[in-house]
């Protein structure tokens, strides 16, 4: 059963009664493009840090991994996503053909031809979304378990 959390809700370095685990919460209200996923990220996982993540998938998982910010090591972590539905959409399909689109820009540092591959697999049906990946993301960490809240 998923229990609604306000709105307000944050990390909190409590452990659950059931699974011992640290619980920290996304708040998908925040989210509306790349940017604002950072930024709530940041405001997260970075509180007690005295610099930020970047707007990087690499860096992403750099911190779930624990050697920075909120997650310490592979202490078991309870990631709690409230309006998951709604960061779904907002890092979907068209967030992320534009984030695509912006990498092939004439003066864009990165692989190009990696970037076409994936735009065109997003066109076709057969690319993940910006929000499929950072689940992906997610999963790769078996310390980390990711929970839906309304």
């Amino acid at each position: 059963m998923i229990v609604p959390l306000p709105y307000f809700a944050t990390v909190t370095n409590s452990r659950t009664a059931l699974s011992n685990s640290k619980q920290i919460v996304i708040d998908g209200n925040a989210i509306h493009d790349i940017p604002s996923f950072y930024e709530e990220i940041n405001r997260v996982f970075m509180k007690d840090e005295n610099w930020i993540l970047g707007a990087s998938l690499d860096a992403f998982s750099d911190l779930l991994f624990g050697a920075f910010g909120e997650i310490k090591g592979d202490e078991p972590v309870e990631l709690i996503w409230i309006n998951q539905r709604r960061s779904r959409e907002k890092l979907g399909f068209e967030t992320t053909l534009a984030y695509y689109t912006e990498k092939l820009a004439p003066d864009s540092p990165f692989n190009k031809t990696l970037f076409a591959e994936k735009r065109r697999a997003l066109e076709c049906g057969e690319g993940q979304t910006y929000f499929e990946i950072i689940l992906e993301i997610i999963a790769e960490h078996p310390n980390i378990t990711l929970k839906e809240a309304l």
